[in-house]
């Protein structure tokens, strides 16, 4: 299908994902779609007014699964339908199924060809370093042969290229490692997990959240339609944060133009968030992560006077996408994670608590919370308090954006 042809009755089919998916659900609504979300398990997306309708499927891993989605289409009357895949696994199916896809959906994603520079974190800094932008050390699988591991400096983060199977290593993002010995054991079960072409051994990137900055936007074709930056500037865990907990819209050219650099290079289509961290050694910002698909902050969006549901559909339609002057400082918060990351680094403190709680103010937008769709957040609020502790029982020594891995 043509996507420059109307999109046959304004519907949007969202393929999984979690709080990015919810995010946009309600933005599309507000446009004036109709969303239907097709995933393998129950999230918080699932319980929106903003969703017409929740299709559960065999999940983007299943041999079958583009099968399944096009017999989704058909018994559903989909054809026509924006399609936006919403989690990694997803965007990998969808990407490498773009050609066939077409012909029923008009596909809010690249093609393999294109995307998988940027679903492949190797081929992405790799991709990264040939255009002068800066990137992280990432070390040789040659130098893991060393029995004393010489070329190696401790801390490192070992993560996988793509996260397509949910085991420890992809939940956790990566993991600490400090010394050798702690190298050779975790190495070892990562390649168990994940195979070993697969592992990326990363120098990792000290500095706090003022270093953790965000590109964030909508692109047609390789040219940027809508964008914003921000700073993601607390996690959770505190350390080495998977999720970010707390972002804040700002100005930040730099990144901007780093991101930028990048996805032109690779002709981007649709949704994508680029991650980068600025390294106080050496002053150079570095690219960490590239995520085409909806991000777990993309409410914020709304707040900063970015409309992605309205810029959706100008793409799809190809109609001109109206000018959004972003507005800086206003944040987005992950309230559960945000608390619990406050208690852990003392923040709740009788000394520290007025200073956190001034945070609060510039918030505008919430991961799951709204007074116009409560359900969501009122269903996922005990249940991530419940992922937590089950995470911390089981994950020692993992990591995420502290490193420059996140959720």
């Amino acid at each position: 299908m043509d996507r420059r042809t109307s999109v046959d009755a304004r519907r949007v089919v969202l393929l999984g994902g979690a709080y990015g998916t919810l995010a946009l659900a309600r933005s599309l609504k507000r446009a004036g779609f109709q969303v239907w979300l097709v995933a393998d398990e129950t999230r918080c997306a699932s319980f929106s007014s903003a969703v017409q309708k929740v299709i559960h499927w065999g999940g983007a891993n299943h041999p079958q699964a583009i099968d399944e989605l096009e017999g989704i289409a058909r018994a559903n009357a989909l054809a026509g339908s924006i399609l936006i895949p919403s989690a990694d696994p997803e965007v990998r199916l969808v990407s490498q199924a773009h050609e066939r896809l077409s012909s029923l959906f008009v596909v809010m994603t690249s093609d393999w060809e294109h995307l998988r520079w940027a679903c492949d974190k190797a081929l992405a800094y790799q991709r990264a370093k040939d255009l002068g932008l800066g990137v992280p050390r990432v070390y040789a699988h040659a130098s893991f042969d060393d029995p004393n591991l010489k070329e190696l400096q401790f801390p490192l983060v070992l993560k996988p290229s793509m996260r397509l199977r949910e085991n420890r290593l992809t939940a956790d993002r990566g993991w600490r490692v400090d010394d050798r010995d702690g190298f050779k054991e975790r190495y070892k079960t990562a390649c168990e997990l994940v195979g070993a072409e697969h592992v990326i051994a990363q120098q990792m990137i000290p500095g706090d959240g003022e270093h953790q900055q965000s590109y964030a936007g909508l692109w047609d074709s390789g040219e940027p339609v809508v964008s914003l930056t921000a700073r993601r500037l607390r996690q959770y865990p505190v350390e080495f944060g998977s999720t970010s907990t707390y972002v804040v819209t700002a100005h930040l050219p730099e990144a901007a133009a780093a991101a930028e650099t990048f996805l032109r290079s690779i002709r981007h289509h649709g949704l994508v968030e680029a991650e980068f961290k600025h390294d106080p050694r050496d002053g150079i910002l570095k690219l960490l992560d590239v995520n085409p698909r909806p991000w777990n902050w993309l409410g914020l969006a709304g707040a900063a006077g970015i409309d992605f549901g309205a810029a959706i559909s100008c793409v799809a339609s190809n109609r001109p996408v109206p000018k959004a002057d972003v507005r800086e400082g206003v944040a987005w918060i992950f309230v559960a994670r945000d608390l619990v990351a406050a208690a852990q680094s003392g923040r709740l403190r009788p000394r520290a608590i007025l200073g956190y709680a001034a945070t609060w103010a510039r918030v505008r937008r919430f991961a799951c919370l709204s007074w116009t769709d409560p359900l969501p957040g009122i269903v996922d609020l005990p249940a991530t308090f419940a992922r937590m502790l089950y995470r911390r029982g089981k994950r020692p020594g993992a990591l995420g954006a502290g490193a420059g891995i996140r959720h």
